[in-house]
């Protein structure tokens, strides 16, 4: 079984341009359920996305079609080009920052592709306060990848958003861990409410997830609705493997989440509502007796 397995995720690795051949089509379809933005409890509720584009090599009109469509506050992508050949000399990030009105939106480059660079991306609707971003280990002769930290303020209160794509499966689970871990380093030491977004590559029940879930929830399995697989294999009948997410910190109560099954790249983006909750609420449960 476990020789079968790596076969399997040695194919998704070579056969990734064949995955999400979808029927769907761009045209999304939301279950979730209309929200305000300002709830009675003093709250304020935020809708969030995470979507690896795949540099938009199925057309960036469909990726921005999916994101208009979902009406997110936040937004975290991955696989984004910056003036690269592929993209037509295009800044990705600033053009669906245009038509998406999330004007708010940081590129984080992490190496140089076709003739451009290539990395994350935050979109938001909330003013950008302050941005970082940190390398994280890889072998040797790997592709870099990245951290980053923007510091956003929603509704007068700072927030931290984290924005990731870890090391591509198969055989780099070491070197996953060993992101993870970086990544739970920096989390830890940040006392702000936090949202981690992105392709994590790899499932719910590793030792990569587990580790970010000692510090943060992942929202899709405490209030998802549907299928939860976002990275469909290349292979008739295969289920999607559920490599990316929404991860947030005690101060944020999960609503709903979805798996968007779109045809726009060959990720399905996850897309969250969460309540960041009025200052003092989140202490509560962990109050003294």
């Amino acid at each position: 079984m476990l020789l079968f397995l790596l076969r399997l995720l040695s194919a998704l690795s070579l056969s990734a341009a064949l995955a999400c051949a979808s029927s769907a089509g761009t045209g999304p379809r939301f279950a979730l359920a209309e929200r305000g933005v300002a709830l009675p409890e003093g709250g304020t509720e935020l809708r969030v996305m995470t979507f690896n584009i795949q540099s938009g090599a199925r057309g960036l009109d469909g990726v921005i079609e999916v994101i208009r469509a979902a009406h997110p506050d936040i937004v975290a992508l991955q696989e984004v080009d910056r003036g690269s050949r592929r993209a037509n000399g295009l800044d990705q990030t600033a053009v669906i920052a245009e038509r998406t009105g999330l004007v708010y939106h940081a590129h984080f480059r992490t190496t140089d592709l076709h003739g451009g660079a290539y990395g994350i991306a935050l979109l938001s609707r909330f003013p950008l306060e302050a941005l970082a971003q940190y390398p994280l280990p890889v072998p040797r002769g790997a592709e870099p990848r990245t951290v980053a930290h923007a510091l956003l303020q929603v509704a007068g209160r700072e927030v931290s958003v984290y924005v990731t794509h870890l090391i591509r499966q198969p055989f780099n689970s070491d070197a996953r861990m060993r992101q993870s871990a970086l990544i739970a380093g920096l989390l830890a030491r940040d006392s702000r409410p936090k949202l981690l977004m992105g392709d994590l590559n790899d499932g719910p029940d590793s030792r990569t997830v587990r580790l970010l879930q000692r510090g943060l929830t992942d929202v899709f399995a405490a209030s998802g609705q549907g299928p939860d697989g976002t990275y469909p294999l290349p292979l008739p009948f295969s289920p999607a493997m559920r490599i990316d997410y929404v991860l947030a910190c005690d101060a944020f109560e999960p609503l709903r989440s979805e798996v968007l099954r779109v045809g726009a790249s060959d990720h399905y983006p996850v897309v969250a509502d969460v309540r960041l909750k009025a200052e003092g609420m989140q202490l509560v449960s962990g109050a003294a007796p």
